[in-house]
């Protein structure tokens, strides 16, 4: 499970409703202290139960690099409404609203992409689709198909029971157990109940559908020859790690194994993550600069 490291946001850092063509989506927003907006933004897509406030802590130090940087809810994830019509949450679907949410951050210039698990899969159908240019892509955490392991059993639960016994039931059989097995301070407890509560039920349990049939689009994705980075916890428990450093290979992406982080690196080593973030950032710029001089 992940859990955002700090609920109060940082300054610099603010709530924001992003209206685009296919709806409106809540997120928050960082901008330098500065106020100087010198490069390209950059787009953090959260994972299956996550939300925006995954990012919290990596937000300011993603910023200070001189960036506008967003971090949104996907459609019928906590503070982002969605309809109760399944189509909605398939992975191309959410993948459209990925293309709309860059195009308006973006604003003319490219976007760095960031998908963080099952956000991974969704921002990748938005890169392959063709429809938006981006600086560069990274899959945080995200394999190249289905997931597996402990999280794939959890897919299957969330996907089995939510229809039928209702989101209340899922916390207290499972989310809230784990969540004070793990000595989760109480009002990060709190928060993460209201924000499995606030999911569209349809949206949870569609989303959970796609992460555990998602076919492997590898090939596809190297084709587009974005800028790649696959980043991952050494102690990731979603995909493996092998599976993921044989992924990046297979793009000739870039990889990048965050020490002590498992399946949620932005939360577990935040200053370790926005280096190699930022890293990667300028260097993708400069690729791109220089290849049309």
């Amino acid at each position: 499970m992940s859990t955002p490291r700090f609920l109060d946001l940082p300054p610099g850092v603010a709530p924001q409703k992003i209206e685009t063509p296919l709806g409106t989506f809540a997120a928050l927003e960082a901008l330098p202290v500065s106020g100087v907006v010198e490069r390209w933004p950059a787009l953090l897509v959260p994972g299956l139960t996550g939300s925006k406030e995954d990012f919290i802590a990596v937000l300011m130090t993603l910023a200070q690099s001189g960036r506008r940087v967003v971090a949104i809810d996907l459609r019928g994830q906590y503070e982002t409404p969605g309809p109760d019509d399944p189509d909605a949450y398939t992975c191309p679907a959410l993948g459209a609203d990925v293309d709309a949410l860059s195009q308006v951050v973006g604003d003319g210039d490219p976007v760095h992409l960031v998908g963080h698990s099952f956000g991974g899969l969704v921002s990748r159908e938005a890169v392959i689709d063709g429809l938006t240019k981006f600086a560069s892509f990274t899959l945080m955490s995200s394999g190249p198909g289905a997931i597996e392991g402990r999280r794939a059993g959890n897919g299957r639960k969330i996907m089995e029971e939510v229809p039928v016994l209702g989101l209340e039931h899922v916390w207290h059989s499972r989310f809230e157990p784990e969540a004070l097995a793990n000595d989760v301070p109480d009002e990060i407890v709190e928060f993460l109940h209201k924000r499995l509560l606030t999911n569209s039920p349809t949206a949870l349990s569609c989303m959970a559908g796609q992460v555990l049939t998602m076919h492997d689009r590898t090939e596809e994705l190297r084709e587009i020859e974005v800028p790649t980075l696959v980043l991952y916890g050494e102690h990731d428990d979603g995909w493996p790690p092998d599976a993921q450093s044989e992924m990046a290979a297979g793009l000739g992406a870039e990889c990048v194994v965050v020490p002590g982080a498992a399946h949620s690196p932005a939360v577990e080593a935040p200053e370790t993550t926005a280096a190699a973030l930022v890293r990667f950032w300028n260097t993708a710029e400069k690729h791109y600069l220089d290849t049309r001089q």
